[in-house]
């Protein structure tokens, strides 16, 4: 599995951003090939205050289908409203994804026969 993530810096306009955010995830929901979306809102960080605001993800079964997403009309519609987001507000990457369920990593505390 494959993800896309825009990670977004703290607005100087909470209501302007929350606006055209809005706008944006209409159009990342369009996508096809889209397994599953994630809105992640930042409260923080160990350190403190986070520079990010908000993270959004969008998890794909492979990177042909991935790209053939963001490829799409609505993909490059949407990718056309991202960038009318201030410049230096948003990040953006690709990542491939596993997950596990549940196990642990061994140490030498742990480790069988030991």
């Amino acid at each position: 599995m494959v993800k896309f993530s825009i990670l977004f810096h703290n607005p100087i306009d909470p209501d302007a951003f929350e606006n055209r955010y809005n706008d944006l995830l209409a159009l990342l929901e369009r996508m096809p090939a889209l397994i599953r979306r994630q809105v992640v809102n930042v409260i923080g960080s160990p350190q403190g205050p986070s520079p990010y605001f908000r993270v959004f993800e969008a998890y794909f079964e492979d990177e042909d289908a991935m790209r053939a997403a963001l490829m799409s009309p609505a993909g490059q519609e949407a990718g056309a409203e991202l960038f009318r987001f201030p410049q230096g507000t948003f990040e953006t990457f690709f990542a491939h994804v596993y997950e596990e369920a549940g196990g642990y990593t061994e140490t030498q505390d742990n480790h069988a026969g030991a």
